[in-house]
């Protein structure tokens, strides 16, 4: 359900977006715009775990992954 708010532009962003967006598209474009910044942020935040997870553990071998691959498999 859509919920209305209230929220502040800088005059130069609220400009543009009267200039180029017709008045009944403007909540689209901003909620458009909105989910594609959230998503990226929750992509480097993810990014960002894995790198410290990566970074908090040791290298395991190739050969090493395949064998516990195939004994998790019963092979």
């Amino acid at each position: 359900m859509p919920t209305k708010v209230n929220i502040v532009l800088d005059d130069d962003v609220k400009t543009d977006l009267d200039r180029l967006v017709e008045s009944g598209l403007r909540s689209r474009v901003i909620n458009t715009a909105l989910r594609r910044e959230i998503g990226l942020m929750r992509r480097r935040r993810a990014s960002g775990l894995l790198d410290a997870l990566r970074r908090a553990t040791r290298v395991t071998p190739t050969a090493d992954s395949v064998r516990m691959v195939r004994h998790d498999r019963g092979r």
